[in-house]
């Protein structure tokens, strides 16, 4: 019997969990929000419905339906539902501009691939992600994509002032300055780890689509952040750090912790 059952179990046929997406953990995001904050309204309003269907259908063939109380708490969920849905749609409208950032940028970045980078995309950390690395003889790049609806008319602009950005004058929540380097923080704490040597990742913010005002030298050699169209020259312009051998060594401790870490949503 148990030779019977050992027979029937079945294992994949893959060897290593893949790489992940761009944007794949917004996408899995998306998918928790429908799930736990949408479904399950759509459900409920669905039964009351139905429920209110039935004594609607029991008035005009039984003697003593009762089919008001149905009808009005099938009311008060809808309403609710309704409620509920204009805000997960808000959430969600937010989470599918991010997620299609993230992709675009992901996309525009795979051509660095030409000039001997390796793109790594959702490195996911504990609690954070970071969108894209860069590994290449310029160096070890985190990249953080942030992607915002810009007005129909007018100058759309990121600035730097008074230490932190600001897209058309409003400040951003949550720093994403020190949020960035923070991550870059920790994948360098990561690569050291993992391959005993000491590596410097250099921090990247990208706007698509945006024009973003350069920032002053002091915080430029910090971290750079940019329209994705400008990476390719910052890079070029960019001092040689790594060896050919020492990027091929950070790839690959990288694709592995990437794959060890991985969870299939």
């Amino acid at each position: 019997m148990s030779h019977h059952s050992d027979r029937n179990k079945k294992r994949s046929p893959l060897k290593d969990q893949p790489l992940r997406l761009s944007g794949q953990s917004l996408d899995e995001e998306l998918k928790r929000l429908l799930e736990d904050q949408g479904y399950p309204y759509a459900a409920a309003v669905v039964f009351s419905w139905v429920l209110a269907g039935l004594e609607v259908w029991k008035f005009y063939t039984t003697a003593s339906p009762q089919p008001g109380a149905y009808i009005i708490v099938a009311m008060i969920a809808t309403l609710l539902c309704i409620y509920q849905v204009l805000r997960v749609r808000q959430k969600a409208r937010a989470l599918v501009l991010g997620r299609d950032g993230e992709r675009a940028v992901g996309q525009y970045l795979e051509r660095l691939r030409e000039q001997d980078f390796q793109v790594f995309h959702d490195v996911m950390g504990e609690r954070f992600n970071i969108d894209h690395v860069l590994i290449g003889e310029k160096g070890v790049f985190a990249i953080e994509t942030k992607t915002f609806s810009k007005p129909a008319t007018g100058k759309s602009s990121i600035r730097f002032l008074n230490g932190e950005l600001q897209v058309n004058g409003r400040r951003i929540d949550r720093n994403p300055i020190e949020q960035s380097c923070a991550a870059a923080s920790w994948l360098s704490d990561i690569l050291r780890e993992s391959t005993g040597r000491s590596v410097k990742v250099h921090p990247v913010i990208l706007f698509p689509g945006w024009w973003v005002e350069r920032l002053p030298p002091e915080q430029n050699k910090r971290i750079w952040v940019l329209e994705p169209k400008a990476l390719p020259k910052f890079l070029e312009n960019a001092k040689t750090q790594l060896s050919s051998e020492d990027a091929k060594l950070l790839t690959y401790h990288l694709s592995r912790y990437i794959r060890q870490t991985y969870t299939s949503f």
